[in-house]
């Protein structure tokens, strides 16, 4: 459990604890309307400057990002009205790279979630990362065309989940597609670690062709709770982000061992209701965020 926990930049705490601190920052809330607008939240330009990534994935922002096209080869982006399709130029060209790769597949398209507000920050809800430009949600559903992705994803109804109501087993949804986008994903050697659901990671445990082919790649997946629908990838802090603050390295191995067991377990699919708790004050932000904040 830890490992996964500290990919996050959580301090270890009793779960109890932990999962009120999870909903209170975002990192559990599937919705659009949790929470109030942020100074960030509210900036329409990018920073002009040379790209850069600036401190971590939760207390960041990004200079000089570029915007998604809002459709491009393999991939559509979608919720465009939140604002949050900005992003270091290496986290797009990753984005372009997954569409070209099933569009080589079978030309289908793959769905992009969000990525960062244009100067990065804070956002008003659904997430405590995407902080720093280095981070995107990919869809785990494929589309046929840009309109039907759209319709099939409006804002408060995510495209179907690929784990069973137990969150123990993958769907039948779940095929050759999901494995290979992801797959394609945790290979690049620009992503940092991905972020799923568990039952995805130990259906991919148990997968025999992904034995047979290698699963080192695995390793980069790490269990969290949701998930279940699509996946986050977080990138490497970029050559050229010299205030960019990486997180931890993500431990040895494949991770399709006991600590993957207790993502599964009755304790971690059924928190305790009721907890309360007090996040502890977070880093102060960054000085190279605050000029960004206040120059706009």
């Amino acid at each position: 459990m830890t490992a996964s926990l500290s990919d996050l930049m959580i301090r270890r705490r009793p779960l109890s604890r932990l999962l009120t601190v999870s909903v209170l920052f975002g990192l559990l809330a599937p919705t659009w309307a949790l929470a109030a607008e942020t100074p960030w939240s509210r900036i329409q330009t990018t920073a002009p400057g040379r790209p850069s990534a600036i401190g971590g994935p939760s207390n960041g922002c990004v200079r000089g990002a570029e915007a998604l096209a809002a459709e491009g080869q393999g991939y559509v982006s979608i919720r465009r009205h939140r604002n949050r399709y900005y992003g270091h130029p290496e986290t797009l060209a990753l984005v372009q790279t997954l569409g070209r790769a099933m569009e080589r597949r079978n030309g289908r398209l793959v769905m992009i979630g969000d990525l960062a507000q244009p100067r990065g920050g804070r956002m008003s809800s659904s997430h405590r990362s995407h902080q720093n430009g280095l981070d995107v949600d990919v869809w785990l559903t494929l589309a046929d065309d840009p309109s039907s992705a759209r319709r099939s994803a409006p804002e408060g109804r995510d495209p179907p989940s690929m784990v069973t109501a137990d969150g123990l087993a993958l769907t039948q949804r779940w095929g050759p597609d999901q494995l290979f986008l992801l797959r394609t994903a945790a290979e690049d050697p620009r992503v940092d670690r991905i972020f799923v659901n568990a039952a995805i990671k130990r259906g991919l445990c148990r997968d025999p062709a992904v034995r047979r082919d290698g699963r080192g790649w695995l390793r980069k997946l790490r269990p969290w709770w949701g998930h279940d629908a699509h996946f986050h990838v977080r990138l490497r802090c970029p050559a050229d982000s010299p205030n960019c603050s990486p997180q931890a390295p993500v431990p040895a191995g494949d991770g399709c061992d006991a600590s993957l067991d207790w993502w599964l377990s009755a304790e971690a699919r059924s928190p305790k209701k009721g907890a309360s708790s007090k996040p502890s004050a977070g880093p102060p932000t960054p000085a190279e965020c605050r000029a960004l904040l206040t120059g706009f």
